[in-house]
């Protein structure tokens, strides 16, 4: 596979425990007590970001965490995965680590959205969308991606519940049942040798003109995979369950889960606009620190890296914070 192709490739696929915590006060920003420079600012405060604050905060780092409360899955019902949390909410997960990183006197929240960004003589100033402007010798941006949804009524209510992007993510809890991928070509025929270890009830929809080659389709055929090239309008839902397909041609398909790995588009362009090279697959380009191509910039969770699970993002925004909290520290001696 040539470089073109495989950037092509990849751009496209991109591939209970709160009820018993008490509430914690959160040290939210006020303009007129507090208009020191930060040591870091985080943009992002989903489980990322939060990782990234808990090892700041406890380096006695001075953080502003800025987030809008927004995560991009946050209509995905349970988190799988995650050692300690698998069943989880993901609502309910960031929530307990809010709480917990909140214990840190040296964290402060502000609830808004990050605009722009700046260099500035002794690091970085960020302006959000309000027009408050806070400055910081170091960046960490935890801001995620966003999915690009088809044109197919019912997909975006389905996506993370049923129409689905991660087999290790929510393959089991659909395992042996009628699942469908939505794609074409090499895309689809290398995703359903994944996906057929979680089911044999397995047929692509290519929502058009079939682009696999004869070889594949002779493959697919032994696996008893099937190939269905009718443009899809409408996926029927309840409550973002799938239950049928509907084409334009008036047939249906009954379907449980459909794969669909969706093309993305980096959720904050503010490190781009900072210099912050990406990578050809589209992510923040980052070393083994997490920081990116700038000095004193690091990006740590979705929007570096194809692996989206809640571990891998806080295992990245930890070492994020490491990093960014020992340069600041070594800087400073």
């Amino acid at each position: 596979m040539d470089g073109t192709t495989r950037r092509a490739f990849i751009k496209q696929t991109g591939f209970g425990m709160l009820a018993y915590a008490l509430p914690i006060p959160l040290k939210n920003f006020d303009m007129k007590t507090n208009n020191k420079p930060f040591d870091v600012i985080i943009i992002g405060g989903s489980y990322s970001g939060l990782a990234a604050a808990m090892a700041l905060g406890r380096a006695l780092t001075n953080v502003l965490v800025i987030d809008s409360g927004k995560p991009c899955n946050a209509q995905t019902p349970h988190s799988h995965n995650f050692l300690t949390q698998d069943g989880n909410t993901p609502k309910g997960i960031a929530e307990l680590g809010k709480q917990q990183v909140a214990q840190y006197d040296k964290v402060t929240f502000y609830n808004g959205i990050a605009s722009t960004g700046t260099k500035i003589e002794n690091g970085f100033e960020i302006t959000t969308e309000s027009g408050e402007k806070f400055q910081a010798a170091k960046l960490i941006f935890a801001t995620g991606i966003k999915d690009i949804m088809p044109n197919i009524e019912g997909f975006s209510e389905c996506w993370g519940i049923s129409a689905i992007h991660c087999p290790y993510c929510h393959g089991y809890e659909v395992r042996h049942t009628k699942t469908g991928i939505l794609g074409n070509g090499d895309y689809a025929f290398e995703l359903s040798k994944m996906i057929s270890n979680w089911t044999k009830d397995l047929t692509i929809y290519t929502n058009g003109v079939s682009t696999l080659t004869a070889e594949q389709v002779k493959k697919l055929e032994a696996h008893h995979i099937q190939i269905v090239e009718d443009e899809m309008v409408k996926l029927n839902h309840n409550n973002g369950y799938l239950q049928e397909i509907v084409f334009q041609n008036g047939n249906t398909a009954p379907l449980t889960a459909l794969y669909s790995l969706r093309p993305f588009v980096q959720h904050c362009t503010i490190p781009e606009s900072l210099g912050c090279a990406l990578t050809e697959d589209g992510y923040l380009k980052v070393n083994g620190f997490q920081e990116t191509t700038v000095n004193g910039i690091y990006a740590c969770g979705d929007n570096t890296t194809r692996m989206r699970t809640v571990a891998n993002a806080v295992a990245m925004g930890t070492a994020a914070g490491m990093a960014a909290s020992k340069k600041r520290i070594l800087e400073q001696f």
